[in-house]
Parts: structure tokens; C-alpha cells; sequence
């Protein structure tokens, strides 16, 4: 019961972070139209207002052809990442699991072991 009251709390506390950053994000906007616009965007942009001869260090190695392009390699990094998440966290739950049943076996008391051959056996063989 405690545990799945901490789990409710934090899944709670997930969605009012959530709801709260959606509300602070919506009151903040660029002028543009857009309401989220990336941390890349927002520096650009900042860099540009308050020195416009500002002249980059050095250019991208790629640059996608095109903003479908761009966002699919995000979503692709994305993808990649959760799957790259999910089975970080899913290879660390087998390894508690094990660990779990290997203490669970080895607490165990040892029954007697089966003998060989059982009485009625040991007559029949005379």
C-alpha cells in the first residue's frame, strides 16, 4: 500500500510538473506565432538581438535539406534514446529480479535429498 501511494504521488507530481510547465510556456511566446521553440532557437535568437555582428565560430559539418529532414533525425535521436533508456531500465529490473530470487532460494532450508532408490526398489533387487 505505501508503495503504490509513492508511486501515485510521484506520477502526481509528473503531470502537475507538466500542466505547470505548459501553462508558464503558453504565456511565453517569441512574437512569431510559436509557443515552443527549442533551447537552439531561443539562443540564436538571443545572440542575434544583442549582437548582431556576432559571426559563428565555426559551420555544421550537416545540415539537413529541410525541416521534415530535421525533424525526423529528432525524432529518430528520440526514439533512440527512449529505446536506449528502456532497456537500461528493463536489463536493471531482470538483474533485481534474479538477485531477489537467488536470495529468496538460498534463504530456503535444504530438504533432505532424495535417497537413490527407494525401499521397495531395494527388495526388488533382492
Amino acid at each position: 500500500m505505501r508503495k503504490h501511494a509513492s508511486t501515485l504521488a510521484i506520477l502526481l507530481a509528473i503531470v502537475a510538473l507538466f500542466a505547470v510547465a505548459m501553462v508558464l510556456g503558453t504565456r511565453q511566446s517569441t512574437g512569431d506565432g510559436e509557443t515552443f521553440i527549442g533551447t537552439d532557437s531561443a539562443a540564436t535568437t538571443h545572440i542575434e538581438e544583442n549582437h548582431p555582428g556576432y559571426t559563428p565560430w565555426f559551420q555544421p559539418i550537416f545540415e539537413p535539406s529541410s525541416g521534415e529532414v530535421e525533424s525526423g533525425l529528432f525524432a529518430l535521436q528520440a526514439a533512440l534514446g527512449a529505446g536506449a533508456l528502456g532497456f537500461v531500465l528493463g536489463t536493471m529490473r531482470e538483474r533485481r529480479r534474479q538477485r531477489r530470487s537467488a536470495a529468496d532460494d538460498s534463504s530456503r532450508p535444504v530438504s533432505d535429498p532424495e535417497p537413490a532408490c527407494d525401499a521397495a526398489e531395494l527388495q526388488s533387487r533382492g
